[in-house]
């Protein structure tokens, strides 16, 4: 019963979502035209927020005190929705992100992403690599990034293995991670299925910074090991 009460609702929603962020990403590239870079990052955070409130969700946020606006960031969360980049741009707008290239491909999203100085993940080949590197270390050294380590989303709740890259750009850069834990968002919209679970309760969780200077002598292991601890010690998905 609740299943095709979501699936029924889910129809119009995406329907509202699509024309809405259609909409906001006109209204955004005549911004950028104009170069109104805080005009466009205040847009795109009443963007992130609105969207959480079509779909009648309430977004708690927790941990926002962590954030120290004149620093510079390599954000890390797990993954589990399309709705985590939203989660997390509703109060970090100024972050540029790193994914899949997959995601350019959706419909008026994919138009939003590229809009906000998305970096999409292609296939490795060494020339592919060494121009997303460049681009990366280009972007942390003027802002804030943020990626998923685990490469995609999860497709059954756990959270999967961590991939090195975030592990390179804080080398590069001696720059601080800032742990990021998405709680109910697989229960929203996973992967692997179309409707929206209206009855599920989307949180995130932002931990205190790991400051590069505390990693920069440990293994890639040994950093993977704590980054990931402390995301799962505030996660309660299937792990």
């Amino acid at each position: 019963m609740r299943s095709g009460i979501n699936t029924f609702l889910s129809f119009p929603v995406f329907a509202i979502l699509y024309c809405y962020t259609a909409a906001g990403v006109i209204l955004v590239f005549i911004l950028t035209l104009f170069r109104a870079k805080r005009a466009v990052q205040y847009l795109t955070m009443i963007w992130a927020r609105s969207v959480f409130v079509i779909m009648g969700k309430l977004l708690t946020v927790k941990g926002k005190e962590n954030i120290d606006k004149n620093n510079r960031y390599i954000l890390v969360a797990n993954h589990a929705s399309l709705f985590d980049i939203v989660a997390i741009t509703s109060f970090y707008p100024q972050v540029a992100w790193f994914g899949h290239e997959r995601l350019l491909k959706v419909p008026v999203f994919g138009s939003f992403l590229k809009l906000t100085g998305y970096i999409p993940f292609r296939e490795p080949t060494i020339r592919n690599t060494r121009h997303m590197l460049e681009q990366l270390i280009d972007k942390s050294t003027h802002q804030s990034v943020a990626l998923f380590p685990e490469g995609t989303r999860t497709l059954n709740g756990k959270i999967n293995p961590f991939f090195r890259g975030f592990i390179y750009l804080m080398r590069t850069g001696n720059t601080d991670i800032l742990p990021i834990t998405l709680n109910g968002f697989y229960d929203l919209k996973p992967k692997n299925r179309f409707c929206i679970d209206f009855g599920s309760k989307p949180e995130v969780i932002i931990h205190k910074p790991v400051p590069g200077k505390e990693l920069v002598d440990k293994t890639d292991d040994e950093i993977i090991s704590r980054i990931r601890g402390i995301i799962e010690s505030a996660y309660n998905g299937n792990h």
